[in-house]
This record gives C-alpha cells, sequence and structure tokens, in this order.
C-alpha cells in the first residue's frame, strides 16, 4: 500500500511529465502492474486503516454497551446521564477519564442511528432577566417509595430567572388546590414575590388557549395571582423555551435528587428532605453568568422581592349533602359530619392536606385528607364518634356496635366494657360520654381513669370526679374522724323480731291495755 504523497508524485510523473511506466517503476521501486493500476482513471485514493490504540475503557466497553442500550429503552426521565455511568464504572475499577466514556458514547449513538440528525433543533434567543423581575414554574412527574411503596408524585418546580434559586415539592395530584399551596410555600423559602410569573399551558391555570397570547384563565388562579400581586405570563403552544430554565431545573432535578429513588416514612418526610436538599445546593452550584453561588445570587436578589403578604386561602369549593348516616363523600372516600347537619348542604372547601366542612358561615369540622391510589373501590371512611353524640342520646342502644365508637379513647372503652354489662348501662354510659359537649375532652378522659382506678364505675363518681378536677379540689376523699361522743358501741341491727320479742314481754305482765295494741310485724 503506497501513501498519498506517493501516488502524487506518479501521477505527475506519469500525466504531466510524460514518463513511461518502465522509468516510474525504476524510480519508484514499485512494479509495473502497481503503476499501471494506480494510474487508471476510475482508480480510487488508497484507503488506510485507522490506529487502533489500547484504552483503559477496553475491559469495560461490553459493560457500557449495555448500560446504553438499556438506558436508551428507559423513558427520558428515568434515564441515567453519562456522568453517573462514569461514577459507575468507577466503582468497578474503571481508572480513566469522564471524556473517553463520553466519546464511546457518541460513537455508539452514532453506530445506533447510523447518522446524528442536526436538522429541525430549531433557533432561539437567550434571555436575561433582572432581579426580582420573574420566576418559573412547572409540573413533572417523578417515582420515589413512601412507606415501602413505589408510587408516581407530581413534583412543583419553581426557579427564580435571575439568581437561578430552585425549589420543588411533591404532591400525590396535579390539582388546584396543590398548586395554590406551592406557591404558598414557595415564597415563603424565596423571601418574597417576584413580579411575574411564567407557566406553560396547564390546565390548572388555563380553562381555555385562544389566538396569539389570549387565554382564558381559571377563575380560582386568578384570585391567587391577584391576592400576591403579579402578573402571569403564558408560554406559546410547545413552546417550552419561553421558560427553558425550569425546563433544565427538571432535567437536572432528576439526576440531583430522584436518582437514586428516594425512601421516606411519609410524603412529609420526603418534602423536608427536598426543601433542605435545595438549599444545600444553592451553596454547591455556581451561577454561570453572576459571580459566585446561586446563594450569592439570591441573596442579591431577595431585596428586591415584594414582601410575602399572609399565605392564599387555597381551597376548591363543593356543594355536598350529608348523608342520612353524617358524612360527606369525596374521591371514594367518606368523612363524618355532626349530626345535626344530616340530610342537609353543606360546603366541602379541599386543601391539599385537608377537608374543611363549613355550612352558614361558619366552620362545621375538619378532616385529614386521604389520598390513596388502589384498587379499593370502596374507598375510606374517617369517622368521628363525637359528631354521633346528638344520635346516641336518641338511641343509646347504637353504643354496642356503632361503628364511629370502635376508636373511642382506652378508658372511654374500659368503662363501656363495665358499664353495659350493668342494667342501664348503655344510657349512663352516653350521658358520660356527652360530657365531653360541656367539658374539655382531656378532663373527662382523667376523671373517667381515676373513677376506673378507684374501681367504682359509675356515672355518680365520674361526675364527682370531674367537678372536684374542674374546681381544683383534691380528688381523693379525705378520712373524717368522728368524736368519741358519737361514736356507737353497738351498731344497730335491723331485726324485725324484736317486735315479736316486746309483745311477747306485755302479754307476761298481763297489762290488758298493752295486750290490745297492735304491733308491726
Amino acid at each position: 500500500m503506497i501513501d498519498v504523497a506517493t501516488l502524487s508524485v506518479i501521477r505527475r510523473w506519469a500525466l504531466r511529465e510524460q514518463l513511461s511506466i518502465r522509468e516510474i517503476a525504476r524510480r519508484t521501486g514499485l512494479s509495473r502492474n502497481t503503476i499501471k493500476k494506480y494510474l487508471r482513471a476510475d482508480a480510487a485514493e488508497p484507503r488506510y486503516a485507522k490506529r487502533v490504540s489500547p484504552s483503559k475503557l477496553d475491559p469495560y466497553a461490553e459493560k457500557l454497551s449495555a448500560w446504553l442500550k438499556s438506558e436508551a429503552s428507559r423513558s427520558r426521565k428515568q434515564r441515567r446521564t453519562l456522568k453517573q455511568m462514569h461514577t459507575d464504572l468507577v466503582a468497578l475499577g474503571y481508572a480513566g477519564s469522564y471524556n473517553r466514556v463520553a466519546a464511546y458514547a457518541r460513537a455508539w449513538q452514532a453506530r445506533r442511528h447510523e447518522i446524528q440528525q442536526t436538522t429541525g433543533r430549531g433557533t432561539f434567543v437567550p434571555l436575561a432577566f433582572g432581579p426580582g423581575e420573574a420566576f418559573q414554574f412547572d409540573w413533572s412527574e417523578d417515582w420515589a417509595v413512601i412507606a415501602g411503596e413505589r408510587i408516581k408524585l407530581q413534583v412543583a418546580h419553581f426557579k427564580l430567572s435571575y439568581s437561578r434559586a430552585f425549589w420543588v415539592r411533591a404532591y400525590p395530584l396535579q390539582t388546584h388546590e396543590m398548586l395554590f399551596d406551592a406557591h404558598n410555600r414557595a415564597f415563603e423559602v424565596f423571601g418574597g414575590v417576584p413580579g411575574r410569573g411564567i407557566y406553560d399551558n396547564m390546565k390548572t391555570a388555563v380553562d381555555k388557549v385562544r389566538r396569539g397570547k389570549e387565554r382564558d384563565v381559571n377563575a380560582r388562579f386568578s384570585a391567587m395571582v391577584s391576592h400576591y400581586l403579579f402578573s402571569a405570563e403564558f408560554c406559546n403552544p410547545a413552546s417550552g423555551w419561553e421558560k427553558g430554565q425550569v425546563e433544565k431545573n427538571v432535567r437536572d432535578a432528576r439526576h440531583r435528587l430522584w436518582q437514586p429513588v428516594p425512601a421516606f416514612a411519609t410524603l412529609g418526610q420526603l418534602n423536608a428532605w427536598l426543601q433542605d436538599r435545595c438549599l444545600a445546593l444553592w451553596n454547591e452550584i455556581a451561577h454561570g453568568k453572576l459571580p459566585g453561588t446561586i446563594a450569592a445570587a439570591w441573596a442579591h436578589e431577595r431585596p428586591m422581592l415584594m414582601q410575602v403578604p399572609r399565605p392564599f386561602d387555597g381551597f376548591v369549593e363543593h356543594t355536598k349533602r350529608v348523608s342520612p348516616t353524617c358524612l360527606v363523600h369525596f374521591e371514594r372516600n367518606r368523612y363524618s359530619v355532626p349530626a345535626s347537619y344530616a340530610n342537609r348542604p353543606v360546603s366541602l372547601r379541599v386543601y391539599a392536606d385537608r377537608l374543611v366542612v363549613a355550612a352558614e358561615g361558619q366552620i362545621v369540622c375538619e378532616h385529614n385528607r386521604i389520598i390513596e391510589r388502589s384498587h379499593n373501590t370502596a374507598g375510606h371512611t374517617v369517622y368521628d364518634w363525637r359528631h354521633y353524640l346528638a344520635v346516641l342520646q336518641r338511641k343509646p342502644g347504637a353504643l354496642r356496635n356503632g361503628a364511629p365508637f370502635s376508636e373511642l379513647p382506652k378508658a372511654f372503652r374500659q368503662l363501656q366494657g363495665v358499664l353495659l354489662k350493668q342494667p342501664g348501662g348503655d344510657r349512663e354510659m352516653v350521658e358520660i360520654l356527652s360530657l365531653v359537649l360541656h367539658h374539655d375532652e382531656q378532663a373527662v378522659l382523667t376523671a373517667v381513669e381515676l373513677a376506673l382506678e378507684a374501681g367504682v364505675a359509675s356515672k355518680t363518681h365520674v361526675l364527682n370526679v370531674l367537678h372536684r378536677l374542674l374546681d381544683g379540689k383534691p380528688v381523693a376523699p379525705t378520712a373524717v374522724t368522728a368524736p368519741q361522743a358519737l361514736r356507737l358501741v353497738n351498731e344497730p341491727q335491723a331485726n324485725v323480731l324484736r317486735y315479736d320479742a316486746l309483745r311477747g314481754r306485755a302479754s307476761a305482765q298481763g297489762s290488758p291495755s298493752l295486750q290490745e295494741v297492735r304491733h308491726a310485724s
């Protein structure tokens, strides 16, 4: 195989200087057949094998190829980055650089797709923001292990456009009340409210997308925007680059926070960890355009933010009718309501973590919200036994098998077990339970516990102990010492036969007047 320089000389001698093939063969030492071959008009230029040099990655090339193939089959949100793969290779013993791993991945992608497509990427204009000018918001879907179960979460992402300070919080659903709760908490963490909020056309904010920038904005979302005094701007459809900072934050967060999949006992513990981790990353990540870290840029931006007002009352209201069993239904679950509102309409205010029932302009009751994605179509029932006391006073027999009373405090259940064995114990137990309507529940529980310790399980004794507790008097009765003159030598006996003895004594004396007296027998 001859090199390109020799080929060029041969062609110049033959075609330009008109030397014979014999002369060229003599000068080059090549055979005349070889020279004829490279002088043909259709002869291609010689190709040379690429230099192959040993690499530290060679022993791990098969493993890396398997990883690249596995990651390519996963969803974009769940893929590992090349930096994570490089870290895993180092753990296996690889001593080379990250650049070699990246070059191998590029070559692997080129072989997989045959040719890398570069068209259709579009052209964009870089954006710049002033301190306190704007923030960007977006939702994402990520996975976590909560109480040993792997569940999909809806994650709210906030990012200040100037300082690039970011904050995330996970929710079970992507609904209005979750969105409002996320804004309340984000502004508290950022220490203020920027002038603008940049969103995509999410259903929790936009009811309908019209021409250009015209939008039919949701009424409750508009109320939140008005409360915090910032203007909401919505991107054009399929134009995520208009809020590219938070889009990038969603991608980066998957590798910084969600891989490997975090595991916590409760969702609240996960969110506390997410907030602490975000604040720590502010001090670790360089801003990029401004000197110092994100935390330094945020410290410069914070005075430009509007002071945070009181939190927005971010509930979604529904009108419900209370069932005859004193329950309201929401999301396949049932929650108890005081019996006085049975068969009546009430207002159900849905928050991110609780449900509040209101009627006639007053708060009636409140329950922790149950959000569970399971195959249990029957849902759950949440009782508060206090809500059924009014019914129990009319129907004391319902105490024995009433579902709401299966979760009574321990002292009440012990007292119930004693009283229900006695005649009329149902009604007496109901009257004791009804004391919580007029007195502090903890005081009633303490009175019941003291009565059980004294071995006197009765309504009268419980009332006596309760009043002593409320009056601040000692509960244990003090010993009474009687004077010597009032002490009895012989205790009286209830014996009516002594009257017969008196009658017999009168007959023996022969007194006719006593004989005619009628004595009690």
